[in-house]
């Protein structure tokens, strides 16, 4: 902790953020009859993924001082903007949010065009290929990947570390795919130079990993992923889908949109991804 943390100040930032977002806002249905101006309390806990009764103490100024995660976890639930993250840090009694917790959040614009997505595979991407971000259809299609901490976070390294994390790809991809996770973490070296996590993470790879080591050896910059992947469901199969990209240049965050040719027997499996990810939402949530 670096300055004092002002329980009451926070509250009251909290109640007018809640207070100023209507359910449209963050991907929920307005029922009608609500009367309630803004966001319920249990609305927003359950965006923030903690319990209401948490939340209203915290809003009431009498909660206890909430952890980096926590705080992290609400301002991406109130879709605070960045300067809006820090100021909660303040008053939470931390300096500001730690740089890997920056990373980590999902700006506003982003979590308006997941709101907008929950019926299909989509997931947001943080600049070390960390997942931030995913609908239930793409947990459904690629399993979850949110839950991941230290160099794991990376999808890179869960590629050269982990042979889980090559079981939903076609076979026929391995290969190209390790050259472009390789390619990948180069340029990330030389956009944030000796030092960062990107150097740390390449690293631990070249000290532990025979094929990563070889690959880095090639040089190799410019490769990027095709418009079209494939995928290998363990229940429906395969399936080749489309892969949108947007970027936001200003987080280094990316949203990758997974879509299928209406008619095809691939846009018939991902309306059964769908109702797989619903399924296991339920299930989780309980």
């Amino acid at each position: 902790m670096d300055r004092r943390f002002d329980s009451l100040s926070l509250g009251a930032f909290l109640r007018t953020r809640r207070a100023s977002l209507q359910p449209e806002d963050v991907g929920l249905r307005r029922g009608p009859r609500r009367r309630a101006q803004g966001l319920r309390r249990e609305e927003v806990a359950q965006l923030c993924t903690m319990s209401a009764d948490y939340f209203a103490r915290l809003e009431r100024g009498d909660g206890p001082q909430p952890s980096e995660s926590v705080l992290a976890a609400i301002a991406r639930g109130l879709r605070l903007t960045p300067d809006e993250r820090d100021h909660v840090f303040l008053l939470a009694g931390y300096r500001a949010s730690r740089r890997g917790l920056r990373v980590q959040h999902v700006s506003p614009g982003l979590m308006r065009v997941m709101d907008g997505l929950l019926d299909t595979p989509a997931q947001v991407m943080g600049p070390l290929g960390e997942t931030l971000l995913q609908t239930a259809s793409a947990v459904a299609l690629l399993g979850e990947q949110t839950q991941y901490t230290g160099h794991a976070r990376s999808a890179s390294f869960r590629w050269f570390t982990d042979p889980a994390a090559r079981e939903r790809y076609h076979p026929g991809d391995h290969d190209k795919n390790s050259h472009i996770n390789v390619a990948q973490l180069r340029a990330a070296i030389t956009r944030d130079g000796p030092g960062s996590p990107a150097a740390d993470l390449v690293d631990c790879l070249r000290g532990t990993n025979e094929e990563f080591t070889r690959l880095w050896e090639l040089h190799e910059v410019g490769l990027g992923w095709s418009d079209t992947k494939r995928f290998v469901h363990p229940e429906l199969g395969r399936l080749d889908l489309y892969c949108q990209l947007l970027l936001e240049p200003d987080q280094g965050q990316s949203l990758l949109i997974f879509t299928a040719t209406p008619g095809t027997e691939d846009h018939e499996k991902l309306a059964m991804l769908k109702v797989l990810g619903t399924e296991k939402f339920t299930v989780s949530t309980d």
